[in-house]
């Protein structure tokens, strides 16, 4: 364990570390390498051409100032996603659930490997794993598929447990998982219950068995009824937001990095739609949209000019550059072990959905859904693109969850599920808690999807499993 700082924030002591994980954990389990035992079991897996052995993992520690030598019990943060660093804090405040935890733990917030200081995957690291596959005789697509596959959640879960057993002694700890956190979380019951005291989620639990395909049957509608609220809580924005589309729709619109502005890409804003106060925000998006008027739709919108401070919100709220897996690994979430080809789940779905077409008024926005055209026009995308047609293809990845395990399991599991989450449907959430053992649920519809950001999720679940005595183990007492 490499510690590189130590400091402090407002309300927060602060210590900075990294270890070195292996890039492909097949055949290799956390436990034995912590001892040393680098053999693998079983086939040895082909090297991926181009690619490291091994990867960076850096993780945060978070202490309130009066504890921040304290031993107190751990709690590690699996951040959402996929392709989330964690997070920044500029107090306990800034981040609700932080002020909370730091009263009863020390608080680890890794960065997923991929992600923020942890060895990072971008489009220029991803074009330089090609050339080198290439440079090597081997095709680069396949390359660089197979190395994307090395960070879904059986990859991560493995690189917790190890971090929890090499720089923390092996002591057991809480995890809370927000959003991708959850399917992270049902991962790592599924394969290393003993490293967890107990469990909290947040709009994050995975419906087993794993598909796409049927996640975009239940959240595509939740996306076309939030439209129909936005345009209800604020009327006049059909009109306007049709003006725009039509405008792009015309054509030789182009954003900030100069990527082209199609009406599929102003559809992407509606990504924001499960989050508060996201309408307001859509609403003051569009109030300025064009460069010239006091706001109104102007006589002649099609060959009206759209205001650069409305372009730079489009690719602000659009633009994945600083975390380009988003996209990219947004399907392969749901792959587990041997699977149909995903296919492009999400564009299959909105194919049958004629409200979602690009010339229906009024626009309709989409969600948490991922399209091939992203990745031939999106620059932060397109070095990804040849990967993705062989991953949307591909039919064998790693096993992520056990269902068997998962039934049996008796570390407590808490999980908040907010019953019109836009992104994880609560029906879904539901059936998979139903067998899951050990499972609380408190379902609400208080909270849209981010609602662990405030300070009252996890303050709640927190004590519901307090009250129960779930916390017993992972408090000491």
């Amino acid at each position: 364990m490499a510690q590189l700082a130590s400091y402090y924030v407002p309300g927060l002591y602060v210590e900075d570390h990294a270890i070195d994980v292996p890039l492909d954990w097949r055949g290799l389990e956390p436990a034995l390498l912590a001892m040393g035992l680098t053999m693998r079991a079983g086939a040895f897996p082909d090297p991926i051409p181009g690619a490291p052995e091994s990867l960076r993992l850096f993780y945060r520690v978070l202490a309130a100032p009066e504890h921040a030598h304290d031993d107190l019990p751990l709690l590690v943060f699996l951040q959402g996603g996929p392709g989330g660093e964690g997070p920044r804090p500029t107090s306990p405040a800034a981040d609700g659930w932080i002020a909370e935890a730091i009263k009863h733990f020390r608080v680890v917030l890794p960065d997923q490997r991929g992600t923020g200081r942890s060895s990072r995957v971008s489009g220029s690291t991803i074009a330089e794993l090609g050339m080198r596959a290439q440079a090597a005789g081997a095709d680069p697509a396949r390359a660089q598929a197979d190395f994307l596959k090395r960070f879904l959640a059986p990859s991560i879960v493995r690189d917790f447990e190890y971090l929890r057993l090499t720089a923390f002694e092996g002591r057991p700890w809480v995890t809370l998982g927000q959003s991708y956190g959850g399917f992270l979380t049902l991962a790592y019951l599924s394969s290393y219950p003993t490293g967890i005291s107990a469990s909290f989620t947040a709009g994050g639990i995975p419906h087993v068995p794993a598909s796409a395909a049927e996640v975009y049957a239940h959240t595509f509608p939740r996306m076309a009824e939030k439209a129909r609220q936005y345009y209800a809580r604020y009327p006049e924005d059909a009109a306007r937001v049709a003006a725009v589309a039509d405008r792009v729709a015309a054509g030789d619109v182009a954003l900030p990095d100069g990527s082209p502005l199609t009406v599929a890409r102003l559809q992407l804003l509606g990504s924001d739609f499960g989050m508060k106060p996201s309408f307001e925000r859509m609403h003051w998006l569009f109030d300025h949209a064009f460069e010239d008027g006091c706001g109104d739709v102007p006589a002649d919108h099609l060959g009206a000019a759209l205001s650069d401070g409305f372009l730079m919100g489009v690719l602000d709220r659009t633009t994945t550059r600083a975390n380009p897996l988003y996209w990219t690994l947004q399907e392969f979430i749901y792959a587990d072990g041997t699977t149909p080809p995903i296919g492009w789940a999400a564009e299959r779905e909105r194919a049958g959905r004629p409200e979602f077409d690009v010339d229906a008024r009024p626009l309709t926005f989409t969600g948490e859904a991922c399209f091939p055209w992203m990745f031939a026009e999106m620059p932060e995308l397109k070095p990804f693109a040849p990967a993705m047609e062989l991953l949307m293809a591909d039919t064998e990845f790693d096993r992520v969850y056990d269902p068997v395990r998962l039934a049996a399991n008796e570390v407590p599991l808490e999980a908040a599920v907010y019953f019109d989450d836009m992104y994880v449907d609560a029906g879904l959430q539901l059936d998979t808690l139903s067998r899951v053992g050990a499972s609380h649920a408190w379902v609400t519809n208080e909270f849209e999807h981010d609602g662990l950001h405030g300070d009252t999720v996890f303050r709640h679940l927190f004590e519901e499993a307090l009250g129960r005595g779930a916390l017993a183990r992972a408090l000491g007492a």
